[in-house]
């Protein structure tokens, strides 16, 4: 087998080495994927452009391999151009409980412990060593959503998106807008990534009045609509933060969940000291209403269109985004 990789690294045969990895990953020879790794990158620094077969190696070591490999691929830069973050993909088939004595110190090792949180996983007990990328509890809240989990093969990814509840008619009407600036790049955080790396595009609003004049004032005339409880809408917001659209790099859903705790907590003013206190993030969640709507027509691509109302203040924030191929 070494004699075959060799020839397909001076040959530049991508193809090849694609073939060599299914083999390697079939006989279970984790150190000769290692062996493969190194020679494309080292071919690189030779100027063959090998990177896409070690990317590809190291994605397979983290989805594949057991967990003193994968662990080794939790680091800045591995996989770069893989199917998702290497965090995510070591996380969907791994345990942190079981990666953790052999993961590095470092931020992508916080956020494999972060993943597999979001798997339900508890790491309290376990808290990666280095500095904390994402203040957020170490475990699930008894209010957060079973979020939409990727699902990561060989050579193949798929990213479920969470449901949406049959839309009904409803009358929209409009309202002066608002500034509320800082809520409303929390909900463009949810969806920079499609606006910045993608084709996507997004509008928001603020306004004094309900869910229904939030969405009138983007301008929409002719409108359906679901109410949502806090998990369905944590559970989209999510999503859509998880998700690079149509052509972006995936982020994950770590820090797609960090990015829905953040947007709560800014429309319900507890952003400080952070992160908030559970219970009370909690009831104040619980006091807003949560919306999913269209502009009663086909929707393609990637979509989040939400508005999210706060009755007792009389204040009202939409969103519409979207991302095509």
């Amino acid at each position: 087998m070494v004699d075959a990789v060799v020839a397909a690294v001076e040959q530049g045969d991508l193809d090849e080495l694609t073939r060599l990895v299914d083999g390697l990953c079939a006989a279970r020879d984790w150190d000769g994927l290692v062996e493969l790794r190194d020679r494309c990158l080292r071919a690189v620094e030779r100027g063959k452009q090998l990177w896409p077969a070690a990317h590809h190696a190291e994605y397979r070591l983290a989805l594949e391999a057991p967990a003193p490999w994968a662990a080794a691929m939790l680091v800045e830069g591995a996989g770069r151009f893989a199917l998702g973050p290497l965090s995510e993909v070591a996380a969907s088939t791994h345990t942190w409980a079981e990666l953790a004595p052999h993961a590095p110190s470092g931020p992508i090792a916080s956020l494999a412990a972060h993943e597999r949180v979001v798997r339900g996983e508890d790491v309290h007990g376990l808290v990666p060593s280095g500095p904390t990328v994402l203040e957020v509890p170490y475990s699930l809240e008894a209010w957060e959503p079973r979020y939409c989990l990727a699902e990561y093969h060989a050579h193949s990814a798929h990213f479920p998106s969470p449901p949406v509840p049959p839309l009904r008619e409803v009358n929209v009407s409009s309202a002066p807008r608002v500034d509320d600036p800082v809520a409303l790049d929390a909900l463009l955080g949810l969806v920079a990534a499609w606006t910045a790396s993608s084709d996507g595009r997004a509008e928001t609003c603020c306004v004094e009045g309900d869910a229904l004049s939030a969405i009138g004032a983007l301008g929409v005339r002719r409108a359906r609509a679901a109410e949502l409880g806090v998990a369905e809408a944590f559970a989209h917001m999510a999503w859509a933060a998880a998700s690079g659209g149509a052509y972006g790099r995936r982020r994950g859903a770590a820090t797609a969940r960090f990015d829905a705790w953040l947007a709560g907590a800014t429309l319900v003013d507890l952003t400080e000291p952070w992160p908030p206190d559970p219970e009370a993030f909690a009831a104040a969640l619980a006091s807003l209403r949560w919306y999913a709507w269209d502009a009663a027509e086909p929707v393609t691509g990637w979509s989040l269109h939400l508005a999210i109302e706060d009755p007792r203040r009389g204040r009202a924030w939409a969103i519409a985004a979207t991302d095509a191929r």
